[in-house]
């Protein structure tokens, strides 16, 4: 389990434009790192609605916006251009980088267990260092509080 303080494990994902990207590449700046079940399902539409919305107070703070989800590189696509989202997504079949930070578990939907991505957000230092962690994340004002926390981060706080 990915905690406070720890080094964020590095990766190197397709987008939903098919180009590698590595968290190693993004060394020198602030990186959201946020995990969604699934595209195109109402709660993860407006997570990522969300945070295209606030894209730009993100860029200003030096933070780029990822999201992983297992879906296809071809969904992130047609989920980006359907919804107009402009966040980064990142295709993570295997689900490897979705375990890797702790972001896969048991959930329960209708009386049936199954194993699924866990709605969870980090945000990782330009060192590469995981200063914040929500796990079981609920959509609404989450990105609000995910942005506050960046503030707070950037200002000098930790």
């Amino acid at each position: 389990m990915i905690c406070v303080d720890d080094v964020a494990p590095d990766f190197c994902l397709p987008d939903q434009d098919g180009v590698e990207v590595c968290l190693s590449g993004l060394r020198g700046r602030w990186v959201v790192l946020y995990f969604y079940p699934r595209d195109n399902t109402p709660g993860c539409t407006r997570e990522a609605r969300d945070f295209s919305e606030r894209l730009e107070e993100f860029e200003r703070l030096g933070a780029v916006v990822l999201g992983v989800s297992k879906d296809s590189v071809e969904s992130h696509r047609r989920f980006r251009e359907r919804h107009g989202l402009r966040v980064t997504l990142l295709s993570d079949p295997e689900h490897k980088i979705i375990e890797a930070y702790g972001a896969w578990g048991k959930k329960k939907s209708r009386g049936r267990e199954y194993y699924g991505t866990v709605r969870s957000t980090f945000i990782i230092d330009p060192e590469g260092v995981v200063r914040r962690v929500w796990r079981n994340v609920k959509v609404k004002g989450h990105v609000d509080e995910v942005l506050e926390a960046l503030k707070e981060l950037v200002g000098g706080g930790s």
